[in-house]
């Protein structure tokens, strides 16, 4: 089986083949870090979070890099508010990310440069991108030239006569050309600034995720990351500088985005007033939910968030966690038994199927569901021991590949030994014939979320 995944460059899937062998060079867009971060931010992450799970499943080792910006227009107005150092509140907010990354069981990058720690890098190539002609200085701005890349716009699929300022591209008359984009900004009042060739200072928007891609994996890599509303400008721009500058193309050999998260049909953002941040989604849900709403859809396709989104990935949750309830058989052999085996062993092909399938995650899912009925139906039939465990730990690998830990919620836990003297104590009550009295205990029970299983073996619990 050959993964192959979906390039926006060529606009078609294409068998996945790295630079180097098995090593994976993958960077990543990390937020602009002005305010807390909410679940649009945690949903591009969570995606390439079970990208490289699963590259590193197939055997790639990847270097991961995640940027975040934190020298930009947002952040310097919002610190100017607030009476704050910029670079302070930056902190500040890029301190709660790390934070977010143990909540959400995201796995480290191997880097996470900040612009404000990259300015040499940053000089170095807008001197070099002015000296090969391919950029402009004015007024202690600089500008680069996009007439000068005859490629631009391969990436977003936009003419050059045809582009626009768009998003954070100010307009500025002064320019060579609309479509050009500026490298370097001279300082204003109450902004931070770096000396530099063209006096003091600060980067551009684009340069800085250039810049650091260069320094931390070289002049090309295999994949390059973000949300596909950094289409255009943001990695166009990135293609144009990079390549001239380097010489070498392609600048990323795989252009992958994830789509926007919606609230009920609308992008969700602050400007909508319609966010919803990290600390408050894990106030009220666990992280598995989150991961499983985005694992049931396809990661290049828009995320509807709403309450009956949530309440599904709960719910699968629950499923998923029924299969590994142990069970209290300890029949090997049968065709029940051989049925579970077979099962294990074709859910991790049907799951790689799935994953090399432009990380298809929803089909991936579904032959854990698929593992989980399964298990539900060999503990039915009294299987246990050997083929039960390895089914189960099939499970849980598999569904660690995709960031899900399945983890039993941790609340309650010290209440374990009582919820078994309950259940000894209404298999007395059952032996002694008082079925009421039973019954009332295995009722309460349930209406606390813990579920007995009555067997010829005796009486297992979980929680739902």
């Amino acid at each position: 089986m050959t993964l192959h995944v979906y390039n926006l460059l060529s606009q078609q899937l294409e068998p996945f083949q790295t630079l180097e062998p098995n090593l994976v060079k993958m960077y990543v867009c990390g937020p602009t870090v002005y305010d807390s971060a909410h679940i649009g931010h945690a949903l591009s992450a969570i995606v390439f979070d079970i990208i490289r799970r699963y590259l590193e499943f197939r055997g790639y080792r990847v270097q991961h890099v995640m940027n975040f910006t934190d020298v930009d227009d947002k952040i310097i107005n919002r610190a100017n508010q607030l009476g704050l150092d910029s670079l302070a509140l930056a902190q500040r907010y890029i301190d709660a990310w790390f934070s977010h990354v143990h909540d959400l069981n995201l796995l480290s990058a191997h880097h996470y440069p900040r612009a404000s720690q990259t300015m040499p890098q940053i000089i170095t190539m807008i001197q070099q991108l002015h000296a090969q002609e391919l950029a402009y200085p004015l007024a202690g701005d600089v500008f680069y030239d996009v007439d000068q890349f005859p490629d631009y716009g391969k990436l977003s699929g936009r003419q050059l006569a045809a582009a626009r300022p768009g998003t954070r591209v100010a307009v500025d008359e002064r320019k060579d050309n609309a479509a050009d984009f500026a490298l370097w900004k001279t300082a204003k009042p109450d902004e931070p600034a770096w000396d530099s060739p063209w006096g003091p200072g600060r980067p551009g928007w684009h340069i800085e995720c250039s810049a650091m891609i260069l320094h931390y994996l070289g002049d090309q890599i295999d994949i390059h990351g973000g949300g596909n509303d950094l289409i255009f400008p943001h990695h166009e721009n990135e293609i144009a500088q990079s390549e001239a500058y380097t010489g070498k193309a392609p600048f990323v050999r795989y252009w992958l985005h994830n789509g926007m998260l919606q609230w009920r049909g609308e992008k969700m953002s602050k400007s909508l007033g319609n966010l919803v941040t990290v600390d408050d989604f894990l106030a009220g849900h666990e992280a598995d939910v989150l991961r499983l709403a985005i694992l049931n859809g396809h990661y290049r396709k828009p995320l509807t968030y709403d309450e009956e989104i949530v309440t599904q990935a709960e719910q699968a949750l629950k499923r998923l966690r029924g299969g590994l309830r142990p069970s209290p058989h300890n029949q090997t052999t049968g065709t029940a038994a051989n049925t579970l085996r077979t099962l294990t062993a074709t859910t991790r092909d049907r799951f790689i199927a799935a994953m090399d399938d432009d990380f298809n995650t929803a089909a991936a899912l579904s032959h854990l569901f698929t593992l989980v009925k399964g298990l539900n139906t060999a503990r039915d039939a009294g299987i246990g021991s050997e083929p039960f465990s390895q089914a189960q730990a099939t499970l849980r690998e598999l569904a660690g590949v995709l960031g899900l830990t399945l983890a039993e919620k941790q609340t309650g836990e010290t209440a374990d030994p009582f919820i078994q003297i309950l259940v000894e104590l209404r298999t007395q009550l059952r032996q002694a014939k008082q079925w009421a009295l039973a019954d009332t205990i295995r009722d309460r029970l349930q209406q606390q979320g813990i579920i007995l299983e009555d067997s010829p073996q005796g009486t297992h619990w979980y929680r739902a």
